[in-house]
């Protein structure tokens, strides 16, 4: 069992010890990448002895959508995966923050890479994780040479498992160059998002971000954002967003289930404003932590107690 795992771990249709978790080398998704998944995370709140997952039910509802666009072959609603998510956290008595990976993929044994007429499961696991990637310092980021996918060659509103090679290209691209994080760029030059982020920039006090035909995923955890700013008396403006932009932003974050807020200090060797945490970033983030572990009224309709 992985070090940050829990003991127990969801699999062909119970809970099982998460060592008992496995498949094998003939399974049609390891071979072709044929799944999705999703991420979601679950916050602690130590004062009030419970534990909040993120907007659970959007979550489940995105991974069901995702196996009708891939024709993934299992019939399982948004709330059985709810149901399945919260009966492992209280098994597993987990009383610290913690990221959930449900994965519904081609279970069978077969060849052929196709989607149509292939047995399909899910399974869920959980891992103890706090940041991500770092939230507080800054990160350096490099625009990748590799192209984001479009819709038309991988669906983009679907969290596929075989497209995460293009990500994964990307990320091993910029850490092995001294980075912290890319940023991709979509089929026509515009930005899109890093290797596993939504991106947001400010420029003179209005926050921009990506559009969907920008090949970006539709984040939840971005549109969580867009509403706390807009809650906060911040224009949001969804468009297209030249590389040039990234350079003289006043401001530059990521969002995602991962990442959570991360303000982003460099892009390809240029500071971005002063080098520091912008001040309408700063908000963002400082309500948006509140909103997770419950201590924002406003935002408990995002969150599912698990006690």
């Amino acid at each position: 069992m992985a070090q940050n795992s829990f003991p127990y771990s969801y699999f062909e249709g119970k809970i099982v010890p998460s060592e008992d978790a496995k498949v094998s080398v003939q399974t049609h998704a390891l071979q072709y990448g044929t799944g999705v998944f999703g991420g979601i995370r679950g916050y602690y709140n130590e004062t009030k002895k419970n534990l909040y997952v993120f907007r659970l039910p959007e979550h489940c509802k995105r991974l069901v959508n995702s196996t009708k666009i891939m024709q993934l072959q299992i019939k399982i609603t948004p709330e059985e995966i709810q149901s399945i998510i919260l009966e492992l956290l209280r098994k597993n008595e987990v009383k610290q923050n913690v990221y959930l990976r449900p994965f519904i993929y081609t279970s069978a044994l077969q060849l052929s890479p196709r989607f149509h007429d292939v047995k399909a499961d899910i399974t869920v696991y959980a891992l103890k994780l706090d940041d991500y990637l770092d939230t507080q310092n800054g990160l350096t980021t490099v625009v990748s040479s590799w192209q984001r996918f479009s819709d038309n060659q991988i669906p983009t509103l679907s969290k596929v498992s075989g497209g995460y090679v293009n990500s994964a290209l990307a990320k091993s691209e910029a850490v092995q160059n001294g980075m912290d994080e890319a940023i991709f760029l979509d089929a026509r030059g515009f930005v899109s998002e890093g290797s596993a982020e939504n991106l947001f920039i400010v420029r003179d006090g209005v926050i921009h971000t990506p559009t969907i035909p920008s090949s970006i995923l539709e984040g939840i955890t971005r549109r969580s954002i867009i509403q706390i700013a807009k809650d906060l008396g911040y224009q949001v403006v969804e468009r297209d967003i030249a590389r040039s932009e990234l350079y003289i932003a006043d401001e530059l974050f990521f969002s995602g289930t991962g990442v959570q807020v991360a303000w982003v200090k460099e892009v390809d060797r240029r500071m971005i404003g002063e080098g520091t945490i912008g001040p309408i970033t700063k908000k963002i983030q400082s309500v948006f932590f509140e909103a997770v572990r419950g201590d924002q009224p406003n935002y408990m309709s995002w969150l599912t107690p698990v006690y």
